[in-house]
């Protein structure tokens, strides 16, 4: 088998994409308590609940690859707005895991914000012995009804040419519905339509053919931001329930999340799309089997 190890891998939506590939996930490694409660329910005892800056990397298990998902809150966009679009030093300690492991490959994965920040970019891109594809924007509307645009990065130790992801039929926004959602309709929702708030709410019609903007963390805090459509429910529109949130985020029915729904539209939030993992999973088997 060929083994990963996965670094700030969250509730683990892109490991169960590289799971599905035919990848080994011998180690994970992530910070949040009630991630690390998701990702052992639906993959393993695999995980490590640790602060990475302070993980030893000599006299671990090794692996063939690692994985990178750290966190890009202050890479995206939307931190210009708050002030912080400015990084943070998490790289690094990727930087570190990389430059002393030496695996046969690795996998970075983060927005594309993160191409503004030249250190960040050299440092996992221009690392010694390795040939390095990048891949900006990768959509998850080849797969998915949500706008979600990704940056993955991959160096190899042999020259390979990985090939990108191939067009698929997406699934539909209206697909991915409930047909009798259990929703609470949040008092902002009500005043962000009637005008009290700066923004209206981002509204998706699966009739129109709309697909859902970015799936966010935020959104477990306020979910009158982005609403469906849903003509059975006052002001005909409805927050997405957390199962239609996690389908929009590509995961299965069958991955579940033993944490409250606070807890779990931000682990989906905070996720990558599994079919991102399946992609890249099948692209590094490809490499191993040429490779050996």
């Amino acid at each position: 088998m060929i083994s990963i190890h996965s670094f700030f891998c969250g509730a683990g939506l892109f490991d169960y994409g590289l799971l599905e590939s035919g990848l080994d996930i011998t180690k994970a490694f992530e910070i949040d308590v009630n991630a690390c409660k998701t990702y052992k329910e639906n993959i393993g005892d695999n995980i490590d609940q640790c602060d990475i800056s302070k993980k030893l990397v000599l006299g671990g298990e090794e692996s063939h690859g690692m994985v990178f998902t750290y966190p890009c809150t202050k890479y995206s966009t939307i931190a210009s707005v708050h002030g912080n679009r400015n990084g943070d030093e998490l790289f690094l300690h990727a930087l570190r895991h990389l430059a002393l492991a030496r695996p046969e490959f690795y996998i970075v994965e983060n927005v594309p914000g993160m191409s503004a920040f030249p250190i960040v970019m050299e440092a996992m891109t221009k690392m010694p012995d390795y040939y390095v594809n990048v891949f900006c924007p990768v959509q998850a509307q080849l797969w998915l009804p949500q706008h979600r645009n990704r940056l993955i990065i991959v160096g190899t130790k042999r020259r390979f040419s990985i090939r990108p992801p191939k067009n698929a039929k997406a699934i539909k926004l209206s697909e991915i519905l409930e047909k009798d959602p259990i929703v609470k309709l949040p008092k902002a929702l009500y005043q962000r339509m009637n005008g009290a708030y700066r923004d209206l709410p981002i509204i998706s019609d699966p009739s129109k053919g709309d697909i859902a903007p970015t799936a966010l963390a935020h959104y477990s805090r306020d979910r009158s931001t982005r609403v469906v459509v849903d003509k059975k429910f006052p002001m005909g529109v409805r927050p997405y329930t957390v199962r239609e949130y996690a389908r929009l985020q590509g995961v299965s029915d069958s991955f579940v999340f033993p944490v409250p729904d606070t807890e779990a539209f931000k682990q989906i939030g905070n996720g990558v799309p599994p079919q991102f993992g399946h992609w890249v999973g099948n692209e590094m088997i490809r490499y191993m089997k040429k490779s050996s």
